[in-house]
Parts: structure tokens; sequence; C-alpha cells
């Protein structure tokens, strides 16, 4: 690589570093503009909804724009419509805007009356949320009670997804001590209200009092906080945005950092507003006196799929295989992966470009069929990039505009012109998909998919590996209905000797079957394939193609559920076998597996983070085995296991993300993702969605001094099956690229992850029990070398001045391997603990070469004794109220009256607001 190359390299990898979505979102002059938000296609057309998102944002853009001090406001939004509903004059075609970047997917809910606002956040503190997520009974105003205004609300989700701030509620956890004191967890703590419970059974609800638990000095489960319907307190929308005087965000002044809330956890014990401050957004704009204009809206609706293949079939082409594994690779595309009633042509290029296909639409196997024989079949010539872009324009013009269409680019050359046509690709306003094929791939190929919200995917030439029918196994549609979608069952290979079998079994459940595909190739000469289906019946009739080394079975119809078994018989090849299907119904969601990287650009030492997000429908899939294959452009492969025990890398438990760190950098250049997913080893827990980010759900208001409670919130509860629930999946993680990769030996610059999970209980009065889970040597991997726990009655201390603070005695404290559950029971020593004393605890995970971890998540206890109880029966009507330090004994005189003064100072000392 040469001068040139090098420092347009390293613009690459900068304008690329820190992308974690592809979301396009820009700030432009104060205003958003770029936001999508997409109708999904599963909705019964309704034009007022339209009007309805329409009025949300409009509604939202003041409110937001006084809430951050006159700095944000919503310049121009685009509603995405389904291809299903009429075509009206004014919808126009999208350019870069689908399903799968849209910023707010409005879809209906999956639960009864699960109409809860929430926005998908799996990064850490100050990480841009994935989307939000509105259901149509939410926007039609049918929740107001519940949720409040929908613009309000929408500023709520907006600070998750924008600048990854979490909620100051708990639904867990809706009180907790302070001093000796109940407190409701909000914020600020100026919010006014009163507590009460809602007791409903058949259908009938009654109004009762709070009542105590004597051993933990809290109110009992079922106790809520309702707050006044009249306010004076501004802050914070991330905890009240219903009440009509909070119009601001918490700050540090006013921030309640004692709440057991995620905000405190997630953020190091920040405000909303000091986690804002810090963002990209803030340090780009200044504050404006001028207000801000009404949003802008434009209506776009979803078409048809337009793709075109670009291919490169320059003379590297002939070398290691790789234009036939071209044609493995396309003919899967051509003949499984791409919808019907989808346009599809083909341009190759070497020194110039060649047109092999105008767009022909896919209605038949036919069609399908006369694609397949214009992949290219000889290999000559120098690499032209632009210019098969160009060609690539120029076919999609004589039947449709660009915008909004794909091309599909796949080369394994250098070109040194392709910044070239870097503005006629943003001009195009079509999508680009990159396939890097070998080490020698243009290194700025992968700026042509950023600037479009394309998909980036790498393949090796380990063959094994199957990274090239990976990459277009995961080019299924950005839009339309998941039903339509291909989902990729199995990817897997395994070279060969002296007549080796390769045995397996491919799960297929009850959400797929529909258009099955098992698709076997081989490097030399075709082996023997034996297939049986579920029942034990042999299945033949695969289609050989010798000159492309593959053979195919389509199932008819829809495939059996269950085991599908497979052996391959082969000598000195290599085989792989991929199998796709579709959903076994359009009413039923499908599971499916999807896979990204925090970012397009790792930059040693820093970690890339690895995401698998398992879903039916909306419902997250729990207790899957699910592992990552990460392939350097050395050959080396990676096995992780991904985990979903928030813990590391992981941001929250049984949330169906999967997640884990990856270190085990070995070279500078480009790494392929796959994720391999079963279920079935355990009974698999499906559920509705946990409600990790939304909007609180308001149990009631207290109007004229009176509570007029709302309907209780729909139980989530899990549901799991007596039937195991067996699949298999695979799914294309894409690619990212490495910088600031040392030469061998790498040196260790990997510290103990952060535990976020700590936790703290008081055993007899005196005794801490501390549970958490273990980091390890490096992040999430391995086993670190010592933990560091101080103790602080005051959480500024501890947070601030870590070193400083009591330290506790661990030496009998033995690191587990990282992601064990760590358990360390100790007597507080050397500091003052009595009754109402509020205890605070950290961790810091030492590495065997003394690098250290972040501090942890600040667990807390509040010691409570329970007061003496006299020996009387208390009437029905009275509530037994602990009261710290204040001792009652049925032997002194007067002692119906200190009943009363214990009552009435205890009901003092509990009052909220």
């Amino acid at each position: 690589m040469g001068p040139f190359k090098s420092s347009v390299f390293i613009l690459i990898l900068h304008l690329l570093e820190g992308a974690l979505s592809n979301s396009l979102i820009q700030l432009n002059n104060n205003g958003y503009e770029g936001i999508v938000i997409a109708i999904d296609p599963n909705v019964p057309e309704d034009e007022t909804l339209i009007q309805q998102i329409k009025d949300m944002v409009t509604q939202a853009s003041p409110y937001l724009f006084e809430a951050t001090g006159k700095r944000f406001y919503f310049k121009n939004v685009a509603i995405l419509i389904p291809e299903t509903w009429k075509t009206k004059a004014d919808y126009v075609r999208p350019k870069l805007e689908t399903y799968k970047n849209a910023d707010v997917l409005v879809a209906e809910s999956t639960i009864p009356d699960g109409d809860e606002p929430y926005t998908e956040h799996i990064g850490k503190c100050g990480d841009k949320g994935e989307r939000i997520h509105l259901t149509p009974n939410f926007l039609a105003g049918k929740k107001l009670k519940e949720y409040g205004p929908q613009g309000r609300a929408f500023v709520h989700e907006w600070a998750h997804l924008r600048w990854g701030v979490f909620d100051e509620y708990n639904n867990d956890e809706k009180f907790y001590l302070s001093n000796g004191r109940i407190q409701a967890v909000k914020c600020s703590v100026g919010i006014t209200g009163e507590t009460g419970v809602n007791r409903c059974q058949g259908g009938s609800c009654s109004i009762g009092k709070c009542t105590f638990d004597k051993t933990t000095g809290l109110y009992k489960k079922g106790c809520e906080f309702i707050p006044h319907s009249q306010q004076t307190e501004k802050a914070s929308i991330m905890f009240a945005q219903h009440v009509d005087s909070v119009v601001e965000f918490c700050t540090e002044q006013n921030h309640n950092k004692e709440a057991p809330n995620m905000q405190n956890t997630k953020c190091n014990l920040r405000s909303t507003w000091e986690v804002i401050r810090d963002s990209e957004d803030f340090k780009k704009t200044t504050p404006t006196t001028t207000q801000p204009p009404n949003p802008t809206f434009s209506l776009l609706q979803i078409g048809q799929r337009i793709v075109c293949l670009v291919l490169d079939k320059s003379g590297s082409m002939a070398t290691g295989n790789r234009l036939n594994r071209l044609n493995q690779a396309g003919q899967l595309f051509l003949l499984q992966i791409i919808e019907l009633r989808s346009w599809v042509g083909m341009v190759t290029f070497d020194s110039a470009a060649h047109v092999q296909s105008e767009l022909i639409q896919i209605n038949s196997g036919s069609d399908r069929d006369t694609l397949t024989k214009r992949l290219p079949t000889a290999a000559s010539g120098g690499t032209s990039i632009c210019s098969g872009l160009r060609s690539a324009f120029t076919v999609i013009k004589k039947k449709y505009p660009t915008d909004g269409s794909e091309i599909v680019l796949l080369t394994d050359g250098e070109d040194n012109t392709i910044s070239g046509c870097f503005n006629e690709v943003k001009q195009s306003g079509a999508i680009i998909h990159t396939v890097a094929l070998g080490p020698s791939a243009a290194r700025e190929l992968e700026e042509l998919s950023k600037m479009t919200g394309g998909l980036q995917t790498y393949a090796s030439d380990q063959v094994q590996n199957n990274g090239l029918i990976d990459a277009f196994g995961a080019l299924s549609s950005g839009n339309g209905a998941v039903s339509q979608r291909s989902i990729q069952l199995e990817s897997k290979g395994s070279t060969l000797q002296n007549s080796q079998w390769m045995n397996g079994t491919v799960i297929v459940d009850s959400s797929v079957g529909k258009d099955t595909l098992f698709l076997v190739t081989w490097t030399t000469q075709p082996p023997q394939i034996l297939l049986w289906d579920p029942s034990g019946q042999k299945q033949d009739g695969f289609v050989v193609d010798k000159n492309t080394k593959m053979a195919f079975l389509q199932i008819p119809g829809i495939a059996k559920v269950g085991t599908w078994k497979y052996s391959l018989q082969a000598s000195s090849q290599t085989l792989t076998l991929t199998v796709t299907s579709r959903a076994s119904s359009a009413t039923l969601s499908p599971i499916t597996v999807t896979s990204k990287m925090n970012k397009d650009t790792g930059k040693f030492p820093s970690p890339m983070i690895v995401y698998a997000n398992i879903r039916q429908g909306a419902a997250p899939i729990l207790r899957a085995s699910v592992t990552a294959l990460i392939e350097s452009e050395n050959g080396k492969t990676v096995t992780l296991e991904l985990l979903d025990n928030g813990a590391g890398a992981d941001a929250a438990k049984d949330d169906g993300v999967y997640s884990r760190y990856f270190t085990t950098y070995d070279t500078n250049g480009r790494y392929s993702v796959k994720v391999r997913a079963l279920g079935g080893v355990n009974p698999v827990r499906r559920r509705a969605i946990p409600q990790q980010s939304g909007v609180m759900y308001i149990p009631g208001w207290i109007e004229n001094d009176e509570i007029q409670w709302n309907p209780p919130r729909p139980e989530i509860e899990d549901d799991v099956q007596r039937k195991q629930v067996c699949f298999s999946r695979t799914s294309s993680g894409g690619s990212f690229v490495a910088s600031g990769v040392p030469n061998a030996p790498i040196p260790d610059l990997f510290p103990p992850c952060q535990i976020t999970d700590l936790k703290a209980e008081i055993h007899g009065y005196s005794l801490i029990n501390l549970t958490w889970t273990a980091p390890g040597d490096d992040y999430d991997h391995g086993t670190a070398q010592k933990y560091i726990i101080r103790i602080s009655t005051s959480i500024l201390d501890l947070r601030d001045k870590f070193n400083e603070s009591l330290q506790v005695n661990t030496t009998a404290l033995i690191p587990k391997e990282a992601n064990s559950e760590e358990v360390f029971l100790f007597k507080p020593e050397n500091i003052t603990f009595e009754n109402g004393t509020d205890l605070f605890i950290a961790i810091q995970a030492v590495d065997k070469v003394d690098l250290k971890s972040e501090i942890s998540n600040i667990a807390r206890v509040s010691l409570f004794i329970p007061p003496q109880t006299p020996p009387e029966t208390p009437s029905p009507d009275e509530t037994s109220a602990p009261c710290p330090n204040i001792s009652i004994n049925s032997t002194i005189p007067g002692i119906h009256i200190l009943k009363i003064m214990w009552k009435w100072i205890g009901e003092l000392q509990l009052s909220i607001g």
C-alpha cells in the first residue's frame, strides 16, 4: 500500500470510527433532520395515523426546545408508509430511508394493552439507542391517562435514543430508605404526591393504605407513589414528563443521586442533563433566541425492491477459486434471498463495466434461472469500481429513479480511483451494500456502505468459513414484512480427508419452513449427499451443478417441523452446507437473529462489542445458546459465547440481546462476524418486552385530594414453555476494520470490565452480603487477579474519592472466572453502622498486570432495626410504622399516649412529597 493509499485509508478509518447505527439523523443549526418514522407493514391502513404522527412531533418540538435551553428542535421527519397501503399523489419513493434504519417504529402491540412507549437501548450510558417503539393506540391518544401527552412522551424517548440517558423511576423498587426514612424513587425529590394501594380482584378495585414490612422498613409490595395533578416542580422529564409543570431534565443541582434507578446505576450517579451536556450534539450547538419553525414532513411509500449486482471479474478473481465462489453465492442470492416481485439487474467490471442483464422482475423460477446464467464465468483485466457503479446507475435509470434502489458491490481488488465517484454515489440516493473478498479488497470500500446506509461484509479465502455465501445471504430486504424475508438456519463448512463424513443436524421450527433450501458446495468433485427429514425419510432430488460445484434441494410446501439430519462424504476437499427458509405463515412471526458490532472500526486497545438480538416479533427469546465467530484477515477465527446476563458488555439481563466484548485482535484490517444461535438446550422462555427504557406507567393522579386510579399496568410474566422450543439460526454480523494493532507479541492493555450488577443486602443487622457477576482479566474474558472493595456513608465521597474511602479486607476473596456469580459476606469495621445508617459500597477489579477496571455501580444498604412491638394487638385501622431509635415498653405508664405519638411520628417521618 503506497503513501496515498495509506493516507486515504487513515481518513476512511476516521470517518467510520464510532459508528453504532445506520440512522440518517443529522443535526443542522440546532434542528434534527433525517428522522425516519416507519409504520409497520402489519398495521392496517389508516390515514389518520399519519396525522397523529405529525401532531406528536409538532407538539414535541417546542417542548424539546425549551427543555434543552433553546438548543434542539425537530426540523424534518420522513414517514415511511407500507407498500400495501393505497398509493397517493403526495407519497414519494424513499431514498436511503428503510425499515432497517428507521428511528421510530409504529407497530401493533404483541400483548393486550401493551402500549407503553419504549426505546431499544443496548449500549452504555451516553450511547445512542437503537429505535423508539410506539403503538397506534398510543398515537391515537387512547393512553393519555397512563402515559401523558404524546409529544412529551416522545421527548422522553428521544432522550433515550439520541443521548443514551436512562429512566429515573424503578418499576421493581419503587421506594428506598434514606437516613431511616422511606423515599419514593423519583427525580427530582420536589415532585409531591401520596402513597396508596389499588387492590383489584374480580374486575373491581378498592383504595387502600400502604402497609409496612417490619423486616425491611419499606412499604409492602403494591404500594404506589401517586403524584399530585398540580405541581410547581420543573424536573424531571425522565421521571414525570406527564406532569404539566415538568419542563426540564434533572441537573446536578436537583438530581436525586440516591434513588435506585437506571440513570444512577448506568450513569455513575450523573444527572440526565450532565449526560446530555457531554454528548456530541451538545458540543455542536449553542442556544438560540429564535423560536424554531414547525417541523416539516415527507411521506415516503415503500415500493418494489430494485437491486443491481455489481460484480468484480478482474484478473485477481481467478485466484483462490474466488470467481466460482462468487457464482455459488450469487446463485443463492438469486434463487432464494431476493424476494418475489423484486427487480434485479447485473453489471460486471474489470478495467471497464459490462452490462450482463438489464432489470428483470422476479415473478417465477425461470426469471431466477435467467439471471443465474448471467453470472461471470471468466476473470481478467484490472479493477475499476467506479465504472461498475456508474453502469449500475444507468441500468436502474432505464426503468426507475435510483432513489431507494440497492447496489450489491463485490470486489477483491484495489482501486485508488474509488473516491472519484463518492459524490455521484451520494447524489444517487442508492444504497450500496459492499462485499470485500480477500485481504486486498479496496480499503475505501466501506465508505460506500457508510455514506448510503448499506451493509458492509467481508469474506476471507477460507472456504470452510462460508463467508461469501453468508455475505450474500444477509442481503434480504430492509423493507416489507418480515414474513417475506429469507432466514438462514445453518451455515457450516469443513475440510474432509480420506472419505471423511461431515455430519450434523438442522432444526426447522414451527415459525419457519416455507421455501426451505438446502445448498451444498464443494471445491473439487461432487460429494455424497444424504439428507433425512424429521420422520426419517430420505430426501432425494438435489439439483447438481458441476460447473459451479454446488447442489441444492428446494423443499416443496412447508418443511416438516423437527430435526433434519445430513451426512456429506468427501476426500481432500472443502464442503459447505447452507440452509435457508422463510416464515411458515404471514400471521406467525418467525424467530429472527440480527447481529451487529457496536462500531464499524476498532482501534486497539479499545474493545469491540458484538450483539445478537433474538426475537419472535417483539418478544425476546431467552436462554438460547449463542456464539459469535470472528475471523480476521489472517484467517484466525475466535469463538465467543454471547451472554444475556446483564453484566460485562451486556446492558440488560433477559432482554433477548446477547453480548460480549471482543479483545482478541491479531492483525490490522478487516474482521468478519457470524453469529450462531440454538434454542432447545433449556426450555425457551418468551415474554413481553422488558421495559429497560420507556415512559413510566402512571398508576393514578391525586385530584381534589382524592386518588384517581388508572387501570392496573398489564402484567408482564415469563411464559415458560412446557415443551422445548428448538430452533437454529445463523446471522451475518457484517464486518469491522481494526487499526493500531501492534506486532506480536500483542501487549496486555485490556483491564477487567466494569462490574455493573453489584447488589448488597444486610444479614442479621451487622453483616453485608454482596453479589455480582465476575469480570475477567481482559474485560469479560479470563479471571481477574483481585478485588478492591470500598465503603462510605457518603455516596458522592465513594464515587469521587474512591481511593480515599475505607477499604474492606478481601484477603479471603479469590476471584472466579469471568461471568461466574461472586458472593462475599463481610462485617463493616471502622465505620459507624447503626440504626438508620446508609452505607454505600463499590468494587474495582484488578488484573495480573495491575490494570484496574472502572469503579462498579454503587450498591447501598440501609440498616433498619425494627422497634420493639408492644404486646397489645393494634386495632384494624392502625398502621404500624417503624420508628428508628424509639423503643416503647408496655410497662411504662401512659402507653396509650405513647402509642399514638409513635404512630403520629412514624407517619410524619414516612410522609412523602
